[in-house]
């Protein structure tokens, strides 16, 4: 199941990336940065960005981000990875989960996840605004070596809790909807094994 999970999020990563790159440089413009190795934008709309990206930056602009992307990838197979643990041991100390336990097991398991992969995020979306004076000889903003790079200025600049910032604004948007999702990919779970006439009393 975790590696269905990663395919499928491969995927949309690669469809989805240029609207995320269009995405993000429309909501920062206008913004004032103190980094003046940022470079502004003007765009006019959705349709006039992609023809100033491609035009100015080259059609492969619409991907940056897209290995830190890549690996943001393995967030809901750790996700999921941890919860089963969590769910595994629980099993064995009684015989059914209950609503409460698939919440905060949910919660728990994306928190983690959400954690370890946070400084991936700070990067992705920086690259993907992709208006950055970094490595002239090198523009590919996704590379490895750019993406190490962006930690270590992030690291030095800030110091290793500038890697967090705004850690606690992303835990709020994503535990929440994740302790939901488990508890209900649990009642759905036990709903389709009482259907199909097969014992499963993981829930109640």
């Amino acid at each position: 199941f975790p590696c269905l999970v990663f395919a499928l999020g491969v995927v949309n990563v690669l469809l989805t990336t240029p609207l995320w790159v269009v995405n993000t440089r429309l909501k920062l413009q206008g913004a004032k940065f103190r980094n003046e190795d940022i470079v502004p934008t003007n765009y006019k709309g959705i349709i006039d960005a992609f023809h100033q990206i491609i035009r100015d930056e080259g059609a492969l602009a619409l991907w940056n981000g897209t290995f830190p992307s890549l690996l943001l990838v393995f967030n809901p197979a750790i996700q999921f990875m941890f919860y089963e643990g969590f769910k595994r041991k629980l099993l064995k100390k009684q015989t059914q989960l209950t609503s409460l336990d698939a919440f905060v097991m949910g919660a728990v398991a994306k928190a983690v996840a959400t954690t370890l992969t946070y400084p991936l995020q700070t990067v992705q979306s920086i690259l993907r605004f992709g208006r950055h004076r970094l490595n002239p000889e090198n523009r590919t903003l996704g590379s490895l070596k750019n993406v190490l790079y962006l930690l270590r200025e992030r690291v030095r600049r800030f110091g290793l809790m500038g890697l967090y910032k705004g850690l606690e604004a992303k835990l709020l948007q994503t535990v929440l909807t994740a302790a939901l999702m488990f508890l209900v990919y649990e009642k759905l779970t036990a709903a389709t094994f009482r259907v199909m006439g097969l014992k499963h009393s993981r829930t109640h």
